[in-house]
């Protein structure tokens, strides 16, 4: 059997979708939303996943991280209702709503469409605090290293889409390939007796078929694991530098939640990322999930909630 049917066989056993990971929702139990001020939300629709945040007077009521779906306008839908879940609240409850990410001008319910790369350094800001200067957004088909001001705002930035090499959406595919859950990728690439060098290739297609050499050489998946997420790293790494790196460092998006890509970037650049925790020590104490998925979001419904708050000359 070729290395490539072995591969396969190995990824349909039990009828696993080993790409999958984790969606997640989340309403806060501490705040009654009928008693709000302002109820503003943001939708972050990107190519691979889709948040919904709903704030309350600028705190965190509800949000949702959904599988992006067949269009934008749907997407944006199924992440809405999965947020508004077991709430009794209607989008007609809300004062103002920003869309964002890839499907930005696509989103139904909102008022106004905002760069993601503003939102989520918007976002990042809230989330970790005003010390952070530089942010890496790991998206599912991009790259982003954003620069930003006490405040989040942006100073300068650096993308890369050409390729969904270095970013979730060629993780995916990756780790479908070599038959290990999307979840798994980042502790296996570290089960290995010495780091392996990087794999040459910067296409998702071109490394598959390289990893499929590396197996028919006699390396493990561990190891082939390892080298496609250090890779992964360079490719991150190349284009912080093209930014300029300032410290505090804070990551967002789904690769954020693989050590086996940030703990490498980390090691490459010299510089530890902020511990992925609040910087509102109030949110820790009632132990709101962070995840960093939802920056863009977040970021998001700041922003709808001071526009809604110039609409009511406030």
């Amino acid at each position: 059997m070729t290395v490539e049917a072995t591969v396969t066989a190995e990824t349909q056993e039990d009828n696993k979708e080993l790409w999958r990971w984790d969606e997640s929702r989340w309403t806060n139990p501490n705040i009654d939303w009928r008693k709000g001020d302002i109820i503003s939300a943001g939708i972050d629709v990107g190519s691979v996943s889709t948040q919904c945040v709903i704030m309350v007077d600028g705190e965190l009521y509800a949000f949702s991280n959904l599988r992006s779906g067949s269009g934008s306008e749907h997407s944006a839908w199924r992440g809405v209702n999965k947020a508004l879940e077991d709430t009794e609240m209607t989008v007609e409850n809300w004062d103002y709503c920003v869309g964002t990410g890839y499907g930005r001008v696509l989103v139904p319910m909102s008022k106004r469409p905002i760069t993601e790369i503003a939102c989520h350094g918007r976002g990042a800001n809230w989330m970790y605090g005003p010390g952070i200067r530089t942010i890496l957004d790991m998206g599912g088909q991009d790259c982003k290293v954003i620069r930003i001001n006490e405040k989040g705002k942006i100073l300068n930035f650096a993308m890369n889409d050409k390729c969904a090499a270095g970013a979730g959406r060629g993780m995916e595919v990756f780790a479908e390939f070599v038959g290990v859950g999307i979840t798994d990728v980042g502790e296996r690439s570290f089960d290995i007796k010495e780091e392996p060098k990087p794999v040459s290739s910067t296409c998702v297609i071109f490394a598959k078929s390289e990893a499929a050499g590396l197996l028919r050489e006699g390396w493990d998946v561990n190891m082939v694991l390892a080298a496609y997420s250090s890779a992964t790293a360079q490719r991150v790494v190349e284009l912080m530098e093209r930014v300029g790196l300032e410290e505090e460092l804070a990551i967002t998006g789904g690769i954020a939640k693989n050590r086996g890509v940030s703990e490498r970037i980390e090691k490459k650049v010299g510089m530890k990322f902020c511990a992925k925790k609040w910087h509102n020590p109030e949110y820790e104490d009632q132990n709101i999930p962070f995840d960093t998925q939802t920056a863009g979001a977040a970021g998001a419904a700041l922003f709808a909630r001071a526009l809604a708050e110039k609409e009511k000359g406030k």
